[in-house]
């Protein structure tokens, strides 16, 4: 009886002191502190919906028990976060009509080929998440999709991305557009069916407004203060025509004061349709931007070179005549892939490679201390740069390349600059007087800015009826690329107060089967944990019979 009662006291005393302890060695289980830092905000229930559960395979079973551990995980941290896990089948329901319905609202069913007793069938998966917060609701994707990747390679990536799918959810129910993005324009930037897609995703998280820069030559005072009072980020997407001095000045003031800054640029004008004529020639010339100056100051120069890598996306040709036509995929230097280091929480976790096209040396300069420099993303070690003007031909691909014309070595060509800036304007006569606004030779606050030398790095294709595409997706060779993700990353740690993007940095070991080794050893394995259980117990049975004999033959 006294045992029973101590028994009893010991539960009630542990479920008083309850603590979770994460043994793991990379603390998979254990909450970043800016995912705390957002979870710390919900006051009130927050409900989530995962549609992860039915008869799965084992990739997508290890997929549904981290989703369930790191949901178990935040609701133990905050009790006003609560889960279920779901199969939205159940119950013989027709599978297309609840694909229908999940599509509708913007989640994407995932078929799956799956082979069962030698047959092979189609599995229509839901690997989505629903977040409910005081009337609002929003879909939470659990997968990251990897063109061409394994089943491992798959579920790895999207475990790895979970806490940010999941903490990056929680940030836009509850801090919804609370920063705004000016999109640049009057400068021949990038139409808007050629940025609809980064835009429309940026759309989920931020305010999106175009911004005329044309509005300088009117009231230059007025549009600096438009600018610095109202957006946390401009976008400048890929401008055809020179700033004027006047527009110079308000950027450079709104850097000053604290603004951030995308600057999408290409400073040779090249463009692969300009190929698509009867002759498959065109001439690639340096587009002055009255920019340098700018740049300059800031700590880079963008040169008017363009960039040629043995590791480049191909480009797809038309070959042959009439009927007999058909598309071809050859190498084309200009167009550069190239692989993110995982060194900066921008280029961090991006499986797919990203494209860029006639892209420019970035030359980062030891001109400005105060500003700390980042190289996000070079080139390949076999590069060449060519100077312009130059003739640019399709006839070039069919020149076989040697690596001794390749050896410029890798080149910047997206950097990260941050700090306090000086202005470029300092000790110069000014386009215009301000009046009530303070001119600023010094940076009042330290501001942020990433250049990429290629303009169309953000730009995405359109389909036959002018629709735009995912950005990255190359409508003629069919390929993805992950320049989005690159710039979501990018946007995100410019405009990010609480660290959010760094969970992105978080590695996960998640141990995966290697089948070739289980093929090369399965009959030293089979014999280890089936024959030696059986040696074993036969051993033990003659034993057991020879002692037992002796016992009662006496």
């Amino acid at each position: 009886m006294i045992a029973i009662i101590a028994l009893i006291l010991v539960n009630y005393l542990a479920s008083l002191a309850h603590q979770r302890y994460d043994l793991t060695q990379d603390k998979r289980y254990t909450l970043s502190d800016p995912a705390k830092a957002i979870i710390d905000q919900i006051q009130s229930p927050l409900i989530i919906d995962v549609f992860l559960e039915g008869d799965l395979q084992p990739e997508f079973k290890k997929l549904q028990n981290e989703t369930r551990y790191l949901l178990e995980e935040i609701s133990n941290y905050n009790p006003n976060v609560s889960f279920a896990i779901s199969n939205p089948v159940e119950d013989d329901a027709d599978a297309n009509i609840v694909a229908q319905q999940f599509a509708s609202f913007g989640m994407t069913p995932l078929p799956l080929t799956v082979r069962r007793n030698g047959e092979q069938t189609t599995q229509t998966l839901f690997p989505w998440a629903t977040a409910n917060h005081n009337g609002k609701a929003i879909p939470i994707s659990l997968i990251k999709n990897i063109a061409g990747a394994s089943p491992e390679q798959f579920v790895y990536a999207s475990i790895q991305n979970l806490e940010y799918a999941f903490i990056d959810g929680f940030n836009r129910l509850l801090n919804a557009k609370t920063k705004r993005i000016a999109v640049l324009k009057d400068n021949g930037e990038l139409p808007d069916a050629k940025i609809a897609d980064m835009f429309l995703k940026l759309g989920e998280t931020y305010s999106i407004a175009s911004f005329p820069m044309d509005a300088v030559s009117k009231d230059p005072e007025k549009t600096l203060q438009a600018l610095q009072n109202t957006f946390d980020l401009v976008v400048i997407a890929k401008p055809t025509k020179a700033f004027t001095d006047e527009q110079k000045f308000v950027l450079d003031q709104y850097i000053l004061n604290g603004g951030n800054s995308l600057w999408l640029i290409d400073a040779v004008a090249m463009e692969n349709d300009s190929l698509r004529n009867a002759d498959g020639k065109a001439y690639a010339f340096q587009r002055d931007l009255n920019l340098n100056d700018l740049f300059f100051k800031y700590g880079i120069r963008i040169n008017p070179v363009l960039i040629k890598d043995l590791y480049s996306a191909p480009l797809s040709l038309a070959t042959g005549d009439g009927s007999q036509s058909k598309y071809q995929e050859l190498p084309w230097f200009y167009q550069p892939v190239v692989p993110s280091f995982n060194t900066h929480p921008i280029n961090t976790n991006i499986e797919r490679p990203v494209r860029f096209q006639y892209a420019n040396q970035i030359e980062v300069l030891n001109n400005t201390p105060s500003v700390e420099k980042t190289i996000l993303l070079t080139s390949s070690v076999l590069t060449k740069l060519e100077g312009v003007p130059k003739e640019i031909s399709l006839d070039d691909i069919g020149i076989e390349p040697t690596e001794e014309d390749y050896q410029a070595g890798p080149q910047p060509l997206a950097v990260l600059l941050e700090g306090a800036f000086e202005s470029a304007f300092k000790n110069r006569v000014h386009p215009f007087t301000l009046d009530s606004v303070r001119f600023r030779e010094s940076a009042t606050n330290p501001s942020k800015m990433v250049v990429i030398a290629d303009g169309d790095f953000i730009s995405n294709d359109v389909d036959s009826k002018g629709n735009p595409l995912e950005l990255g997706f190359d409508y003629f060779t069919r390929k993805q690329y992950g320049n989005k993700e690159f710039l979501l990353n990018t946007v995100n740690y410019l405009l990010d107060d609480n660290g959010l993007i760094n969970i992105r940095s978080k590695e996960i070991a998640l141990p995966f089967l290697d089948t070739p080794k289980v093929v090369n050893t399965i009959n030293k394995w089979q014999a280890l944990t089936i024959g030696l259980p059986l040696v074993f117990l036969l051993i033990f049975g003659g034993v057991f019979f020879v002692l037992r004999k002796r016992r009662y033959a006496r």
